[in-house]
């Protein structure tokens, strides 16, 4: 399965792609991870993208695509890939229809108010970027992951200022691709829950997965 998953910040798209991706035996392609791999390899993609962020620009579309390109053409990508983060915006999706046939795109949709709620709530594990929430999925040490034991921690841009402008950001730039996605007949839209288990158990039905 090659499967794109759409949602506002903090909308649970790095949570279900993990346990999609468990289930499935698939990577999932987070580009703020392809990213940071980049600069660490010191790739010549690696130092464009170094010198833009040293810069304080936000990296470009052109760089991101051709980061995305490199890492589907890798041989764990054969049997189906989740792209979680990617496409971002138009270009983005219209690109990686040109080198690429996704089955389809996931939109988890939830309400504006309760990304903001999420969003404090929110942990990250500082070696394996596993995603907790201190409520809703909660490690089973606190302040731990459960996946690697390294120490969970509240990202900068969770605050409530910066939360509200990543929103804003995601209304204007990435909810033109999911009507690019309707349009094309790929876009598969489920309700957010309050509960994880809802969410997922939602999502395995939508793809037609058994838990």
């Amino acid at each position: 399965m090659k499967l794109v998953i759409l949602g506002a910040p903090g909308a649970g798209k790095g949570t279900q792609a993990g346990l999609l991706a468990d289930r499935l035996g698939i990577p999932t392609i987070s580009t703020g991870n392809l990213l940071r791999a980049a600069m660490q390899q010191g790739t010549d993609l690696g130092k464009q993208v170094k010198e833009a962020m040293d810069a304080g620009k936000l990296v470009s579309d052109e760089l991101i695509i051709q980061l995305v390109k490199e890492r589907l053409g890798q041989e764990d990508c054969k049997d189906g890939y989740l792209l979680d983060g990617f496409p971002r915006t138009l270009a983005q999706a219209k690109a990686l229809s040109g080198f690429a046939k996704i089955d389809g795109a996931l939109s988890i949709e939830v309400s504006d108010s309760e990304i903001e709620h999420r969003m404090e709530g929110r942990r990250i594990c500082s070696k394996c970027q596993a995603t907790y929430h201190v409520e809703d999925n909660p490690p089973k040490v606190e302040g731990i992951c459960d996946k690697c034991g390294g120490q969970l921690v509240i990202r900068k841009d969770d605050t409530h200022d910066v939360v509200e402008n990543r929103l804003h950001i995601y209304h204007e730039e990435t909810e033109p691709v999911k009507e690019y996605y309707r349009q094309e007949g790929l876009l598969l839209a489920v309700r957010g829950q309050k509960k994880l288990a809802d969410t997922t158990q939602l999502v395995f039905d939508a793809l037609g997965i058994s838990l």
